[in-house]
């Protein structure tokens, strides 16, 4: 059985030394001789001592210890999280990052896991061996090694997947100033997420309250494995002596404890406040902890001066007893915030109480004012981020993916976070990966997820690196943990692995070492020189000549497919492309080219270092050109009346159905920033929380304005409803019968005729397999009922590959959404995770079956990174995806499901690799619909 950690477990030895023992002696010759000082000079002044006179004094002399490890933690030799039975494990011929020497250390060793803790780095020899009697040895044969990955930010367990009403425990609304609550009185075990998470080589997670209030409690580090004991005590990573409390062994040092703080537009949201209101609450919670701490520094200083005279109880407060530890140096605080002027207020807060911050959480502009955080008090903050999630609210409005980058030059230490299940904490190590791609050095991007933020919680003497007694936290790699879709091969927490017959992927040889990514000097200095809004308009090319040279391949469109139709064997082979007015001319070694370059004498010449042309991606799932600002109502579209749920006015009833052409709003960040990525349409349905959307649009993500040239693709492309237990409308069945009667009961003069004649697909967004089947016995009874065909496209989808065959047999095609399913609600908790957990992804699944398979996205933040989407999707399926397969789920299958009728489409030109590449940086757009080419 598992047992709470303790200190004393953890430092016990087979024998003391003489030496120990005599410190020992010491130690209790001292007290008892000062109690003994304290008892003479109180017999003179005939003062009676309290009953609890020794325990009051052991309580006064460690008031202001220091939270630390003992001097001896690291000769320990089992673990406090020891389970008894496990195996030792000898991990051969590993490529170890370290996390030493700022996370720049890679050595070539063995690594031996006993007694829940690393016993030995090096080339082990026999003779250690022989000690070990049942010893599992794996040869690597140089995989990756790294510590467990940690998660500085995350709501596991709190804020439970799948989502539940009773499941829900990460916010309060009792008040803005609530230090009293934990975490740990909401974790549930039973969280389906950390199984994913450990999958994807996370090993430990700081548990926070929501950020609903300024003070929202005390945070709890977990360790993720399922322990015997089943409750969430056992899961914890040293936990304060006494839980329920602030008690401290006399004997050892207090351990850290953690604390979340918020500021700005969350609580004020909650509670109607202001921010003014926001930081006057802050200053009364941390007076009314400073006053209970100076009546107990004055009740101690009598005390031990042996002045016992009506001295009484020992001041305290249970409710303030954390902040008052706060005061002390004792806790480490992370503060949810974002913009420069809750930063500040929160810097000042620090110096007038005088505590510090361990760190800024989400802190999008802390990148514009990094001198800011340096006034804070004790310490510099770090600065706990996302790579690429921004501009969902006016606070993130300004974030920027060179944030980590521009951190790290400025000396501010740097964590990606998941903040999960806002982000799946499965794939943290993709922040780290992102915050590599645009610009965060290699040593910091791998410290970012494992030792820095380790050394943040105060975790770092046992956690975060590979070093001798520390943790047997140990996850082994398929491929170098900064290349895209890295994964884990084994899990070990606590010296116990975690993946039961773990299934890995072939990944291309270049996977093994670090991406060379690309330059983004300028973007990254203009992010700073225009106070996070740099200028993202592309500039058109003067000429209508370009000519991209040293290309190594091109992609284009063939008959509703993605063909590689060039190819460079080696650099000498490295060929042209001739694009004149928007349109490529010729492709191929530039012999082959000779007419074309010889009509465009005054061409513009663009190196591509190795580069290629492929077709330009589409987007769809989020409201990506009917929203600005997710938070932000007056930059939004709306959303629609839905029928079955909303009265709709005459003026509505029983006419068209409502067109997202109608809300169309571009040049929005978001969507030049995806056409900056390489993603230059989009597909975009009214907004609805019912079961009636309406009629998607298709439009250029790097249009100005509706009426430019090529900026409406397609005014009209499906129709989408949505159907599911989740939608505030009624059951399952009445949507279903409303569909039916849609579709059969008045066909003529339905909104849906179009449908029966085959016009356009009818989109459906759904999840659970069983509302999956419904749907396709509908399907048979239209086209039966109608004899026409029904083209029907589902989204969501997580549970469709429970359904593969039948669905290729009724001619549906699939979009999932998003395209590494997460079981973020009831109807989607029979998700398929793929590797290493099983050996298919969803994806591989349903293309195995024949069905038509696109993917899409949930907020249009994420558009941007649809090229490594797929990218991940090909690296997923061990050889079966291609290149051109991949690029064909976010183009040609996703317009053939969404009904975007034939077009030529945009063509993006890569430097440095292909669209799916790391390596790779969008630099140019070729448009010949809008006559035009972009440089980026």
């Amino acid at each position: 059985m598992d047992k709470l950690p303790s200190y004393s477990q953890a430092t016990q030895r087979p024998r003391r030394s003489k030496f120990t023992l005599l410190l020992t002696l010491c130690c209790v010759s001292i007290s008892a001789l000062v109690l003994s000082a304290f008892r003479i000079d109180l017999s003179q002044q005939s003062v009676e001592l309290p009953l609890h006179a020794e325990e009051i004094v052991q309580k006064c002399q460690q008031l202001n210890a220091k939270p630390g490890p003992p001097a001896n933690f690291h000769t320990r030799t089992q673990s406090d999280r020891f389970v008894s039975g496990t195996q030792a494990t000898l991990l051969r011929n590993a490529s170890i990052w370290t996390g030493n020497d700022a996370g720049n250390e890679v050595i070539q060793a063995d690594l031996l896991l006993d007694k829940g803790i690393i016993k030995f780095i090096g080339h082990a020899r026999q003779s250690l061996l022989d000690n070990y009697e049942d010893l599992v040895t794996l040869d690597l044969s140089g995989s990756w090694v790294t510590p467990g990955i940690v998660d500085l930010h995350s709501h596991l367990g709190v804020d439970s997947a799948p989502a539940l009403r009773g499941a829900s425990d990460t916010n309060s609304r009792k008040g803005p100033i609530l230090p009293w609550l934990r975490s740990l009185d909401g974790l549930n075990t039973h969280d389906d997420a950390y199984r994913l998470s450990i999958s994807g080589g996370v090993t430990t997670a700081n548990v926070l309250p929501g950020s609903a209030n300024a003070i929202g409690g005390q945070a709890f580090v977990i360790k993720l494995r399922p322990t015997d004991e089943r409750s969430p005590s056992s899961m914890l990573l040293e936990p304060p002596f006494t839980i329920n409390g602030s008690v401290v062994d006399p004997s050892l040092p207090p351990r850290w404890r953690q604390m979340k703080q918020a500021c700005g537009e969350n609580p004020s949201r909650v509670y109607g406040n202001t921010r003014m209101d926001n930081i006057w609450a802050f200053r009364q919670a941390y007076d009314t902890a400073r006053k209970i701490k100076e009546s107990q520094d004055n009740y101690c200083s009598k005390a031990l001066a042996g002045q016992w005279n009506e001295l009484g109880d020992f001041p305290e407060d249970l409710q303030w007893e954390a902040l008052v530890d706060v005061l002390r140096g004792r806790v480490k605080i992370h503060t949810h915030c974002y913009e420069a002027v809750d930063l500040d207020g929160l810097v000042r807060l620090t110096n007038e109480f005088q505590f510090p911050i361990a760190a800024f959480h989400h802190a999008h502009e802390t990148y514009l004012v990094p001198d800011l955080l340096k006034q804070a008090y004790g310490h510099t903050p770090a600065a706990a981020i996302f790579a690429t999630n921004a501009r969902y609210k006016r606070e993130a409005y300004r974030g920027s993916e060179f944030a980590a980058r521009i951190l790290a030059e400025n000396g501010i230490d740097v964590v990606m976070k998941s903040d999960h299940p806002v982000l799946n904490s499965r794939y943290l190590l993709f922040e780290a990966q992102q915050a590599h791609f645009y610009g965060l050095p290699t040593n910091l991007a791998l410290s970012s997820v494992i030792s820095t933020p380790a050394k943040v919680m105060g975790q770092d003497h046992r956690i975060g690196f590979i070093r001798e007694g520390y943790d047997a936290d140990v996850v082994v790699w398929d491929s170098h943990p900064l290349s895209l879709g890295a994964a884990p091969k084994q899990v070990w927490i606590d010296g116990i692995s975690q993946l039961e017959s773990p299934h890995v992927s072939t990944k291309p040889a270049t996977s093994q070492e670090a991406p060379t990514t690309p330059n983004f000097d300028k973007e990254a200095a203009d992010a700073v020189k225009y106070d996070g809004l740099p200028p993202l308009a592309p500039v058109r090319s003067k000429t209508g000549f370009i000519v991209f040279g040293n290309i190594s391949s091109v992609f284009a469109r063939s008959g509703g497919e993605i063909q590689q139709v060039y190819s460079a064997m080696d650099v000498s082979e490295r060929g042209v492309v001739v694009v004149k007015d928007g349109a490529m001319t010729c492709h191929g070694v530039k012999s082959n080219c000779l007419d074309a370059l010889a009509s465009v004498e005054d061409a513009e010449w663009i190196d591509l270092e190795g580069g290629s042309i492929s077709p330009g991606l589409t987007t769809f799932g989020s409201p990506l050109g009917l929203e600005d600002i997710q938070g932000e109502a007056s930059t939004q579209d709306g959303y629609v009346l839905d029928p079955l749920s909303q009265d709709i006015p005459d003026i509505l009833a029983g006419h068209e159905l409502i067109r997202a052409v109608d809300g169309l709003q571009f040049a929005s960040r978001d969507a030049l920033i995806a056409y900056r990525s390489g993603v230059t349409a989009a597909v975009v349905a009214p907004k609805s929380r019912g079961f009636l959307s309406g009629l998607s649009t298709v439009f250029a993500t790097g249009a100005a304005h509706k009426l430019e040239k090529g900026a409406v693709i397609q005014d009209v492309a499906a129709i989408h409803i949505a159907i599911g237990h989740g939608n505030s409308g009624p059951s399952v069945g009445t949507q279903i019968a409303a569909l039916r009667h849609e579709l059969l009961g008045h066909a003529a003069q339905s909104q849906f005729s179009s449908l029966s004649k085959g016009g356009i697909p009818l989109v459906i967004e759904v999840q659970n397999a069983d509302i999956i089947a419904s749907l396709i016995l509908l399907k048979k009874e239209f086209e039966q009922h109608t004899g026409g065909k029904l083209k029907l496209t589902l989204v969501g989808a997580a549970e469709a590959h429970l359904l593969a065959k039948e669905i290729s047999e009724a001619d549906i095609g699939v979009i999932l959404t998003p395209s590494r399913a997460f079981p973020s609600n009831w109807e989607s908790k029979r998700i398929l995770p793929g590797p290493p957990l099983t050996k298919e992804s969803a994806i591989t699944i349903l293309l195995a079956h024949g069905v038509t398979v696109g993917v899409g996205i949930e907020e249009q933040w994420s558009a941007r990174n649809t090229r490594f989407d797929v990218a991940w999707a090909a690296l997923e399926g061990d050889g079966h995806i291609s290149k051109s397969q991949a690029l064909a789920l976010s183009s040609v299958n996703l317009e053939k499901l969404l009904g975007v009728k034939a077009v030529e489409g945009d063509l993006v030109a890569t430097r440095g690799g292909n669209l799916l590449d790391l390596e790779a940086k969008v630099v140019s757009v070729i448009s010949s619909q809008r006559g035009l080419v972009d440089l980026l």
